[in-house]
């Protein structure tokens, strides 16, 4: 699914999120805070769009992801990042490795959350940092309910105007509904190991920053 739509994947990103994306990147940075020299994972990192500015910042930045047609695409327009094949359950990576390591859009997408995240524990130093940025429930009623309706009816359809695969985008949709809360996903975080989990919404609760500590 995600090698069909890897061809046009950051437009119509940007464009189903109105722009926000970029600010969440943003959050994402500020919240892992890479230090020059240090080493990060970025899991799930797609064609690259989220790695590209820890590499800014001095740090060596590993963008990894499952799906091999998003990882063409981001080596072809970043050939200077060493784009990663792995399993988010199965990382390709020995034991403490990483000073920090994130994952954006994708915790969603692994077959068992907790698995995965458990796996980033166990490639991140003691003491390393995990930031996670997902799709989370606004915090306002009236607003959730009118974000429920976008996800359902217009998110889809606007995907048919400018995705390569828009029946990706049904699954995203469904898929940010089924999605546990801002509390529930602290939980999970807890339950694979990682040690004092908190959170920062963003957008009203639309998306939320979780970050804790090996």
């Amino acid at each position: 699914m995600f090698d069909a739509v890897a061809r046009r994947y950051d437009v119509t990103n940007d464009v189903l999120s109105l722009g926000q994306d970029r600010r969440w990147r943003k959050a994402v940075i500020a919240a892992v805070d890479p230090q020059p020299g240090e080493r990060v994972l970025d899991l799930a990192a797609g064609t690259g769009t989220s790695s590209q500015p820890f590499a800014d910042r001095g740090a060596t930045v590993v963008p990894c992801d499952f799906s091999l047609g998003m990882l063409q695409v981001g080596k072809a327009a970043r050939p200077h990042l060493p784009f990663t094949a792995g399993d988010g359950t199965r990382l390709p990576f020995a034991d403490d490795t990483f000073d920090a390591v994130t994952i954006s859009f994708g915790l969603r997408n692994i077959v068992d959350p907790v698995a995965g995240l458990a796996e980033l524990q166990r490639v991140t130093r003691p003491g390393g940092r995990l930031v996670v940025c997902e799709f989370s429930h606004p915090t306002w009623t009236p607003f959730r309910t009118v974000y429920l309706e976008y996800l359902m009816k217009a998110l889809p359809a606007i995907s048919r105007a400018v995705s390569s695969s828009p029946d990706a985008y049904v699954y995203l949709a469904e898929s940010i509904r089924a999605w546990p809360d801002q509390e529930g996903l602290a939980v999970l975080v807890a339950e694979a190991g990682w040690r004092r989990p908190e959170w920062q919404n963003l957008s009203g609760g639309i998306v939320a920053l979780h970050r804790a500590t090996n």
